[in-house]
């Protein structure tokens, strides 16, 4: 498999991570977007929303309740972040491994 971020949870390539456990990890962003940016993705290769069921939906569930302790980390917790998922081309997914973006540090656009 060519995924990226099967590589990176293979320490195959490095990243400079915020949280691990034993169902995600989260680290920042090789291309930020804003002041903070973290990536978060499941530790196991799910290609994008349309594939997130029963079986899998643990993972999902464990990325939004490690989130938490992440914007904290990293100090946005307060202040407020924002959380992106992008699903398919339309949706400009880049990677195809279901990830989430978190973004902060700054005052968001309200346009999309």
């Amino acid at each position: 498999m060519d995924c990226i971020f099967c590589k990176i949870l293979n320490k195959e390539i490095p990243s400079n991570v915020v949280l691990e456990n034993d169902k995600i990890i989260a680290f920042h962003d090789i291309a930020p977007q804003a002041p903070v940016h973290i990536v978060v993705i499941p530790k196991i290769h799910i290609p994008s929303a349309n594939e997130v069921n029963e079986e899998n939906s643990e993972y999902i569930c464990a990325i939004f309740t490690a989130i938490p302790e992440i914007v904290k980390k990293v100090g946005i917790a307060e202040s407020g972040y924002r959380i992106i998922n992008n699903c398919g081309k339309d949706g400009c997914q880049s990677v195809g491994h279901i990830h989430f973006h978190i973004l902060g540090g700054r005052k968001m656009s309200e346009s999309f």
